[in-house]
């Protein structure tokens, strides 16, 4: 029998977990072609919300296309302008001859080159043109969707993932421009563009002096609660003929305080060890072996950083609040006041900590925080 929880990977159908709310917004701005931003720390289920949304749209409405694009590897703006013409034209044809007579169609002027994997199958796209002389020829690709929706009569909705990639390309600002200028005048098509990088992503899309600012609306994804995991958890047990308490549901979903990806992992872990009827001890020994198994990653994360850096980690596992104050200052050996705003900001750039609205500060990895307090702390 294959394990009920599922991490790591996009959960779909059964092993989706609750976001009603989200998941009727999602589909309100897609039907309605409201452009949308998605903003939450790494592995809470954006790709997965998205996914989810999307095969329930293409269910029930034929006259809508959906591209998902994940734009993680792209590090150029042609490695951009490819992985995106690419899932574009995906997402309107299967196959090889329409995929081929598109591209041509539209796309001809950047001297297009189509090729077919017999063992994948499926097709993939480069261009003719030279990138660095030519950037201002890539008009059409960016512009392909609203040419397609508007000559097909269909909707489309294109989803990015890891869209604060973009700021890693050269001359990033000029590139969101270009983007906007495009965008904003497509009428058949809207965008969601979601990312993990929250500090990244809010300078895009809420700085007023950015491009993307105001370009739709934004939505923070909030962590699933108790009440959902104890009941999905508990579920899921059932279905497989285990046994297990409402209060150990609890406790799985406490342990890992709600993060998605955690909470399954230990669900699964917990289900493995399990006979029949699951018990503290066994919650208690899959916990103590996920800690275990990534204490080695978290030794290295430490290593990268400075030692007034790990003083304020250890200062947030704490509850501090006022981290400028006199206290706090000399309790962790922060120095001066001065520092908090450049500890705040390098642990935000390595994706350690979190800026809550309410400017509270929590760590995003449940696990790193427990190895911190409980098994760092006391070497």
């Amino acid at each position: 029998m294959g394990t009920p929880f599922i991490y790591g990977r996009i959960a779909d159908e059964s092993n989706f977990t609750n976001r009603k709310k989200e998941v009727e917004l999602l589909k309100r701005n897609f039907s309605g072609l409201v452009n949308t931003i998605i903003i939450s720390p790494r592995r809470w289920g954006k790709t997965s919300l998205v996914n989810r949304v999307a095969q329930q749209l293409l269910k029930e409405d034929r006259s809508i296309r959906i591209c998902q694009v994940d734009i993680f590897n792209c590090r150029t703006e042609e490695e951009f302008y490819l992985a995106y013409a690419t899932a574009v034209l995906k997402a309107n044809h299967s196959a090889w001859d329409d995929f081929t007579a598109t591209v041509r169609k539209y796309l001809g002027r950047l001297l297009p080159t189509v090729t077919f994997s017999d063992t994948a199958q499926t097709c993939e796209l480069s261009f003719g043109l030279d990138f660095k002389e030519n950037k201002m020829t890539f008009d059409e690709v960016l512009n392909l969707p609203q040419a397609l929706s508007k000559d097909s009569g269909r909707k489309m909705i294109v989803c990015i993932d890891e869209f604060q990639n973009i700021n890693e390309y050269d001359d990033p600002l000029a590139f969101q421009r270009k983007l906007r200028s495009h965008w904003q005048k497509h009428t058949d098509v809207c965008y969601c563009l979601y990312g993990s990088k929250r500090h990244m992503l809010l300078d895009i899309f809420h700085n007023y002096n950015m491009p993307f600012y105001k370009f739709g609306e934004i939505l923070f994804l909030e962590k699933i609660s108790k009440e959902d995991w104890i009941e999905f958890i508990g579920r899921k047990f059932s279905e497989t003929g285990k046994e297990i308490r409402e209060e150990l549901c609890g406790l799985i979903a406490d342990r890992m305080k709600n993060h998605p990806y955690y909470t399954q992992q230990l669900s699964q872990q917990v289900w493995f060890r399990t006979e029949t009827v699951v018990s503290t001890e066994i919650v208690d020994e899959a916990f103590n072996d996920i800690v275990g198994q990534l204490s080695l990653l978290f030794a290295n994360v430490i290593d990268t950083l400075t030692p007034r850096q790990i003083n304020f980690l250890l200062a947030v596992v704490d509850g501090s609040t006022n981290f400028s104050s006199k206290e706090v200052l000399t309790k962790y050996q922060l120095g001066t006041s001065a520092n908090i705003k450049n500890l705040k900001k390098a642990t935000t750039e390595k994706d350690l900590i979190d800026i809550l609205p309410g400017n509270r500060i929590v760590l995003q990895d449940p696990v790193f925080e427990y190895w911190l307090k409980h098994i760092y702390r006391i070497r």
